[in-house]
């Protein structure tokens, strides 16, 4: 499967907390930016924060057994990827609204998964292959 990079815009409170979160805690490398808007290198694709009225939170879908927020947008990382993002979120004490854990475990395909707001109340979902197990 061939991939394409995606862009995104969503809405921000503010630009200084978004450049903290995506900037400083994610290492997303900045971009293009107005006094109203700022674009980061998401992991390899364009998210545009702007200023405005973040959605409100809504936790609708049911994934594995778990309540989800909908909307929410993240990406899929490599193994060692997803650890570093991991780490970073607990280094700057980001709560996981869903913690770290092991999706769809004893089927095919399993996958770790966790999910955070960023300093907008944006719901982002962070996801990696994960081996299955024969426990």
């Amino acid at each position: 499967m061939t991939t394409s990079p995606f862009h995104y815009a969503f809405k921000v409170k503010d630009l200084e907390s978004t450049r903290k979160f995506y900037g400083e805690i994610l290492g997303c490398e900045e971009g293009r930016s107005t006094n109203t808007w700022v674009d980061f290198d998401f992991f390899g694709n364009q998210i545009s924060a702007h200023l405005g009225q973040p959605a409100s939170l809504d936790y609708c879908g049911q994934v594995d057994g778990r309540a989800v927020p909908i909307p929410h947008f993240g990406c899929w990382l490599i193994d060692e990827k997803f650890e570093e993002v991991q780490n970073r979120f607990e280094a700057a004490q980001i709560e996981f609204i869903i913690k770290p854990h092991v999706r769809y475990a004893d089927q095919d395909a399993p996958q770790r998964t966790m999910f955070v707001l960023d300093f907008s109340g944006n719901p982002l979902e962070f996801k990696a292959t994960h081996p299955k197990t024969n426990d």
